[in-house]
């Protein structure tokens, strides 16, 4: 093993502990709970706008909206 300048070995464990830091923090924003539902929310409204869903989720609503009323008259 080839003997190496101290002050070089010093400099690469400093290079490679702020890339560390640095894969460490970003895996810690990503697996931020907060951040997760947000994007799960996100992901979830843009689906629902979507005109096909819109109108299958009204439709949904309506026939549970009617059925609600009808039980409730019909008692």
């Amino acid at each position: 093993m080839a003997d190496r300048d101290p002050d070089k070995i010093k400099q690469d464990i400093d290079v490679a502990r702020e890339q560390l830091a640095h894969t460490v923090d970003a895996l810690a924003e990503r697996a931020n709970p907060a951040r997760i539902a947000d994007d799960v929310k996100t992901g979830v409204v843009q689906f629902a706008k979507k005109p096909a869903v819109a109108m299958t989720l009204a439709a949904f609503g309506t026939i549970f909206v009617v059925l609600t009323i009808r039980r409730i008259t019909n008692r």
